[in-house]
């Protein structure tokens, strides 16, 4: 027998979430590497977390996630959307409860690309009148 596998991509900020769903007992990998020892806070593992909580679905699947590009939060939140994009996969009836808690909205907010003349993004050099 076959076991089935959902993979889903997320993206968040400058990071990319690859995200492979199988039936298990709930482990989550990032990585190679365990949940929390990944992220090393409790509420980036909490707000992973979020998708199955929602679904009721906690603890009926195994998740392996590769992560790359930005930080711990861009990571966390990336992962978030692939796995509700992967859910839908396993049952489309999910699709409402995850829409409702905002985890299929792509975050489209990016980092503002520094102009030229100036230090950053927005910011200007000191102004001197003499």
């Amino acid at each position: 027998m076959k076991e089935s596998v959902y993979y889903s991509t997320g993206r968040r900020k400058e990071s990319v979430a690859r995200v492979y769903l199988m039936p298990g007992e709930g482990r989550i990998k990032v990585n190679q590497k365990e949940l929390l020892s990944y992220f090393q806070r409790s509420t980036l593992e909490m707000i992973v977390r979020q998708p199955f909580i929602v679904t009721q679905t906690e603890g009926q699947y195994d998740v392996i996630a590769t992560v790359k590009g930005g930080g711990l939060a861009g990571q966390a939140g990336a992962m978030v959307l692939g796995i509700s994009r992967a859910l839908i996969k396993t049952n489309d009836e999910l699709r409402k409860p995850l829409r409702n808690a905002g985890f299929l909205t792509r975050d489209p907010r990016e980092k503002e690309r520094k102009k030229y003349g100036q230090p950053g993004a927005r910011k200007r050099f000191q102004f001197s009148k003499r």
